[in-house]
């Protein structure tokens, strides 16, 4: 008996790549271009191909691979958008065409130079020293990016770090021409120390800190997309909103909620992840353990900087009142607020 392969018939070329063969459908652009990805996930011992003892294989190992958050295929997660790099770069040139739009034409209404004349002193304790904040969710976003457990997760958290860069570089815009409209009020130059050390940020400083220096997968995300950037969203965006629009700050009030829209889409993917993720009963209670955990901190840094905001007496208990519902959405049901 011979055991070598019959050669006398051609073999039939898949018509498709083998891990969407079993659909028996051509396949979308998200599905070629997204799924299956990444080759550092195929042996859990070896992440990178090197040996046990490389620090990188050791880190990967310990906060990948063995975190306790699990699922039995990871590569089955689906972005509820089915974005891909064109269609993120084709829906975020029209989103940016219009903040141009809007700051282009407020600049040429002297907006800056006509607004209340006690709100710039708080758009310079409370806005432009929040690009350190939006930085510090990029760079917790990043390492999402760099631990994904599938590519088609990672796709997520990498246009979540893009759209946070994105706004990074328009408050610093915003900062360079306030600072041009109000060159007595450091705009520019005191950024970093207000972030350091005013009593409003202590919060949201210790809160994305604490996040940064967590480095299991699991508990990252669940204190990054459960906790600190819902808090984020909430205050430092949508009431700081508010407030602008309350001083006639029409421009900050439309970033604002320009802003909130790819909140809303990190979101969706974070919805998604959950209900994926809970199919598995452990998993539901480690999330919710993890939520009780971090909960605190989001809560402490919302009332700092929201007792400091001025004219919205109700900001802090607003945008708790928000972060629980985005949580109760998901399942995750907290004391109501007294």
């Amino acid at each position: 008996m011979s055991y070598l392969p019959d050669t006398s018939k051609p073999m039939e070329p898949l018509k498709t790549w083998s891990h969407l063969a079993g659909d028996r459908r051509r396949p979308t652009e998200y599905e070629v271009v997204s799924t299956n990805l990444l080759w550092s996930t195929k042996d859990p011992k070896a992440p990178w191909a090197m040996g046990p003892g490389t620090p990188l294989t050791k880190w990967f190992v310990k906060y990948r691979n063995e975190s306790p958050l699990v699922h039995d295929d990871w590569d089955a997660f689906r972005d509820p958008d089915k974005l891909v790099y064109r269609t993120y770069t084709m829906m975020q040139d029209g989103q940016e065409n219009y903040i141009d739009g809007l700051l282009d034409e407020h600049s040429k209404n002297d907006h800056d130079a006509t607004m209340p004349e006690a709100w710039p002193r708080e758009l310079a304790r409370f806005y432009t020293p929040s690009r350190y904040l939006i930085h510090a969710v990029q760079m917790a976003s990043a390492y999402l990016v760099q631990l994904a457990r599938s590519s088609t997760i990672e796709n997520c958290c990498m246009f979540q770090a893009a759209d946070q860069y994105r706004w990074v570089c328009r408050i610093a815009y915003r900062t360079s021409e306030l600072a041009k409209a109000h060159p007595d009020l450091g705009f520019g130059e005191k950024e970093r120390q207000i972030w350091e050390d005013d009593p409003a940020w202590d919060g949201f400083r210790e809160l994305v800190e604490r996040t940064l220096v967590t480095y299991d997968w699991g508990e990252h995300f669940a204190a990054l997309q459960l906790v600190a950037k819902p808090c984020v969203d909430e205050a430092a965006i949508r009431q700081l909103g508010r407030a602008a629009k309350n001083q006639g700050d029409t421009l900050l009030g439309m970033l604002s909620d320009a802003q909130l829209i790819d909140s809303e889409r990190s979101r969706r993917w974070t919805k998604a992840l959950v209900e994926f993720v809970d199919q598995n009963d452990r998993n539901r209670a480690l999330l919710k353990e993890w939520i009780e955990k971090w909960t605190p901190l989001g809560d402490r840094a919302i009332d700092a900087y929201c007792a400091a905001l001025p004219g919205i007496e109700d900001a802090a208990d607003q945008a708790k009142a928000a972060v629980r519902r985005f949580r109760a959405d998901l399942g995750f049901r907290q004391p109501q607020l007294g």
